[in-house]
C-alpha cells in the first residue's frame, strides 16, 4: 500500500508545479491592429505608429515619435470610430499633444516618470460623425526664466 501513497503524493506534487511561478506563461504582447487610417498632413498614407486594443480603448503607440510632428486619423471605409482613443507616450519625450476633432483638446505631458503612459481623450473630442482627427505634438518647452 505504501507505493500507492507514494505515487499519489508524487502526482499531487507534480500537479501543483503548474501553480508555481515558473509554470506560468509570460503575458502575451498585444497584437497590432489597423483600426484607423493614418495620414500625413498632405494626405499621404503612413503607418508610423502601431495601434493596439486595450479593452475597449484603441491605443496609438507614439513612443517612437519625433519630438515634433503631426498626423491625421480617419476611419476606415465603413468602420466606426473606437469607443475610446488613447495615445501612448513616454514622459519627457513629448511636451504637448494637441488633438482636433469636433473639439480641440490640449494634453500636456508630464516630464517625470520612466514608464509609458496612456493619454485618453475625453468624450466629445470626436463623435460618430467626425470626419477626421488631427494630432499635433511638440517638444517640452523650458519655462521662462524670471530675471
Amino acid at each position: 500500500m505504501k507505493p500507492f501513497w507514494a505515487l499519489a503524493a508524487a502526482a499531487v506534487l507534480l500537479a501543483g508545479c503548474g501553480m508555481m511561478p515558473w509554470g506560468k506563461k509570460a503575458p502575451q504582447s498585444p497584437l497590432p491592429v489597423t483600426e484607423l487610417v493614418e495620414l500625413a498632413t498632405d494626405g499621404t498614407p503612413t503607418h508610423a505608429f502601431n495601434q493596439y486594443w486595450k479593452r475597449n480603448t484603441l491605443v496609438l503607440d507614439m513612443q517612437g515619435a519625433a519630438t515634433q510632428g503631426s498626423i491625421v486619423l480617419k476611419r476606415r471605409d465603413g468602420a466606426k470610430w473606437p469607443v475610446r482613443l488613447a495615445f501612448r507616450v513616454m514622459p519627457g519625450a513629448i511636451g504637448l499633444l494637441e488633438v482636433r476633432g469636433d473639439q480641440r483638446m490640449l494634453i500636456p505631458v508630464t516630464r517625470e516618470g520612466t514608464k509609458v503612459i496612456d493619454l485618453e481623450l475625453v468624450p466629445g473630442v470626436y463623435t460618430a460623425s467626425t470626419q477626421q482627427i488631427a494630432i499635433m505634438w511638440e517638444p517640452l518647452r523650458q519655462p521662462p526664466s524670471g530675471n
